[in-house]
């Protein structure tokens, strides 16, 4: 199974991001330039977590970025701290390639490495501890999260950090009431992925039911001074068109994935929804745009 970072579209999760917990019948490689220029489209959302987090985490030797995908969180670790080295690890080797090619395009490959493994066993790999260990929506994709947090917690350097992104709002991208179908289908489609997201929970091998208080998990899993924050990606309409692309994929995904979940008249508003042809569409649509708010919970592993 791979474990990515979750370039948006691929798993922001939830509504607009469906297909992310069919991952064990995706091609990445196909995937990968996708992922990357969705994960480049929230470098503002995670820009202002990395600053957040460089007002404690000072100097580190070594940054894992746990669930990279292609690269682009790693390559914005690398560019925060620039006497860091960073390795990112993933399941997809074609991921992996896109963050190695990254890292040169930075002038960062001298200090970029890349590991390829299953989390969080992989994590047994690395040479060194980790003084920031990074994971982004990759922790839920574990059966039993609490040891999968444990798992990284040991692989920390002592005062070294771990920062999960987890949590936080469905995505927006079109008013409550569109001016067809009935008004609030975006909730709706929520509900229907929350279901669904549950579903692939029990599913996992060892699945454990825990609560998702996260702050807890991570104090549960020997670390202290917690602390969440939320951060937004607000990119209101009009919108350009790289946003609009990223609207397009995440809606088209959401009625080929979870059309069969739906009521009739709303499979048929999703139809027309990304329907090219059609003037209402999101493909032409003026008020479309993308408010997206993702949660990162931290602790420290005691000195």
């Amino acid at each position: 199974m791979a474990h990515h970072h979750h370039a948006p579209g691929h798993d922001e999760h939830r509504s607009d991001n469906a297909h992310a917990h069919d991952h064990e019948h995706l091609d990445w490689a196909e995937l990968a330039p996708l992922l990357e220029s969705q994960a480049e489209l929230f470098t503002p959302l995670y820009e202002h977590a990395l600053a957040w987090l460089a007002k404690e985490v000072t100097d580190p030797g070594l940054i894992v970025d746990a669930g990279s995908g292609p690269g682009v969180i790693s390559g914005l670790f690398a560019e925060t701290f620039p006497g860091a080295r960073i390795v990112a690890v993933d399941g997809s080797e074609p991921l992996l390639e896109r963050a190695r090619a990254r890292a040169e395009r930075l002038g960062a490959g001298d200090r970029f490495a890349t590991l390829t493994g299953d989390m969080p066993g992989v994590l047994a790999e690395l040479d060194y501890p980790a003084d920031l260990l990074w994971a982004s929506r990759s922790i839920h994709h574990l059966g039993d999260q609490g040891a999968a947090l444990a798992a990284c917690v040991e692989r920390l350097a002592p005062g070294g950090t771990l920062a999960v992104m987890e949590g936080g709002l469905p995505s927006r991208f079109l008013p409550r009431d569109i001016g067809f179908g009935r008004p609030g289908l975006q909730a709706r489609i929520d509900a229907v992925e929350e279901d669904r997201f549950s579903r692939m929970r029990e599913d996992l091998p060892g699945s454990v039911a825990q609560v998702e208080d996260w702050p807890a998990l991570l104090t549960a899993a020997g670390l202290h001074h917690t602390r969440s924050r939320t951060f937004l990606l607000d990119l209101p309409a009009p919108v350009p068109d790289r946003a609009r692309a990223y609207v397009v994929e995440s809606l088209t995904r959401t009625r080929d994935l979870l059309g069969e979940y739906l009521e009739a008249d709303d499979r048929a508003t999703l139809d027309r929804l990304v329907d090219p042809d059609d003037p209402a569409s999101v493909h032409h649509r003026p008020d479309v745009f993308v408010l997206a708010a993702h949660t990162v919970h931290s602790g420290v592993r005691p000195v």
